[in-house]
């Protein structure tokens, strides 16, 4: 489709939307535990280049916790998760069970108890 259609998305806004129907998705299931959690996309994790030099793997998200008026926040590292990812169906469902990893280790439960098909979709 060409750019000015309202159809168009960039791979960048596919990948958002994925991280957000996530996030919709857990907020219907757990309500208030999780309001106010920021869901964020970022495209790399920070350091990268120390991360790779010293052998370590990269992170596919992270988890901030909130303080002094911040907002906890989840962030998923769009280039990371990508790479993981051989189709556009493999993607969503790793992207959702990013968001699903550090959002149960934001609440201290096992990500099996935050979402009944954590990682049930691919095995």
């Amino acid at each position: 489709m060409l750019p000015n259609l309202p159809g168009f998305r960039t791979r960048s806004e596919r990948f958002d939307d994925m991280v957000l129907d996530s996030a919709e998705r857990l907020q219907d299931m757990w309500g208030k535990q999780l309001d106010g959690v920021l869901f964020a996309v970022d495209e790399i994790p920070p350091n990268l280049e120390q991360l790779v030099a010293t052998g370590n793997t990269a992170p596919m998200g992270s988890y901030t916790p909130g303080g002094r008026g911040e907002a906890p926040m989840i962030t998923v590292y769009r280039r990371v998760v990508e790479q993981g990812a051989a189709t556009r169906e493999e993607l969503q469902d790793l992207v959702h069970d990013v968001v699903v990893e550090y959002t149960a280790e934001m609440l201290g439960v096992p990500p099996e108890t935050l979402d009944p098909v954590y990682r049930r979709r691919y095995q």
